[in-house]
């Protein structure tokens, strides 16, 4: 991290810039441009008064240090100084710029057939319950149904302000432990879920030209392949420049079912963009934390031994609460390393 007196000037610049902005009428009058400048004041708000309580800290110190009847204030001081600089230093460290977006969220069955597939629904309900205490609206996009009442794959959408920044460490390998009802002599069977999040992107966050996408349209079909509408209401959207498909049957509207599409299309796109960018800083940094990978095993959820465990930061929850969407204490040690492994850059 830079010097601490440049980021803070800087930021002090900013800060006044973006008053400026938001005081010239101009601005003030145009609703799109107000907004923007809003947020971005509401962005600098606490890291400024941060800034402040740190310079008024510091002069505190240096009068104490130079006046021998305030020595005894000398130690406090400097605790104090350490403290507001330290929680500065957080306030100022790159944020993902992605962080405030609402997220669509993929699941799918991995090693373990039938068993894989009940733990995908396990854990798309464990991520609903998750999203719902976060006060955050949880929306079924598309769910294809496994024959044992699990779900091959699932499409998600989680809405709510920072709901990527919450939602970003649940990306990876979700691995269970447990006794299947179907086991008739108790043996514990590993099977896997992944889970795939990805910031919902906007139409000026991906530009797509509709000369290269390939729009097919066909008939529903539930599970066993049965047809389950009577007109061509589904919908696969091709990316010819990419070969990502998405295809969405859910609803009864060829045009629904098309706009599902085309958010999940962004959503990949968005994230395949983001994943070369992070690719690039990786040759010259450490991932933050993990790699993202799908493939990558972040959790386990041990059901003899009621615990769920997060590789990544070696914390260990009661499985009972975990499966309630109680999460928190996973994304706080997630969140804490993340913002040290930024200080150490």
């Amino acid at each position: 991290m830079a010097d601490l007196e440049t980021l803070v000037a800087q930021l002090e610049r900013s800060y006044t810039e973006a008053q400026e902005r938001m005081a010239d009428p101009a601005v003030y009058n145009d609703h799109r441009e107000a907004a923007e400048v809003g947020k971005r004041l509401k962005e600098l708000e606490t890291p400024y008064k941060l800034a402040q309580e740190w310079r008024e800290a510091r002069a505190d110190l240096e009068a104490a240090q130079g006046d021998p009847e305030l020595s005894d204030l000398v130690a406090g001081s400097a605790v104090e100084v350490a403290r507001i600089e330290n929680d500065l230093k957080l306030a100022l460290a790159p944020r993902d710029p992605a962080d405030e977006k609402d997220v669509i969220v993929e699941i799918r069955q991995g090693v373990g057939g039938d068993e894989a597939a009940l733990w995908a629904a396990d854990l798309a309900r464990t991520l609903q319950r998750y999203a719902e205490r976060k006060r955050f609206k949880w929306e079924e996009l598309e769910v294809s149904p496994s024959d044992g009442g699990g779900i091959k794959e699932g499409v998600y959408a989680v809405k709510g302000d920072g709901a990527y920044s919450v939602f970003k460490y649940e990306g990876g390998t979700h691995r269970v432990q447990r006794v299947p009802e179907t086991e008739s002599q108790g043996r514990i069977h590993t099977s896997t879920a992944t889970v795939a999040v990805m910031p919902e992107a906007e139409d000026l966050d991906v530009h797509i030209d509709d000369k290269d996408l390939k729009i097919d349209v066909f008939r529903s079909s539930g599970p066993g392949g049965q047809s389950v509408n009577t007109t061509d209401s589904a919908v696969r959207i091709t990316h010819l420049p990419t070969g990502i498909v998405v295809a969405m049957q859910d609803e009864r509207s060829q045009l629904q079912n098309r706009d599902k599409a085309m958010r999940v299309l962004r959503a990949r796109l968005y994230e395949a963009e983001r994943e070369r960018q992070l690719a690039d800083q990786a040759a010259t940094r450490k991932a933050q934390v993990g790699t993202g990978e799908r493939a990558e095993k972040i959790r386990t959820y041990n059901f003899p031994q009621d615990r769920a465990t997060d590789h990544r930061v070696k914390v260990t929850a009661r499985l009972e609460d975990v499966l309630g969407g109680d999460l928190d204490e996973f994304t706080d040690a997630l969140v804490a390393d993340e913002r040290r492994r930024a200080l150490e850059r």
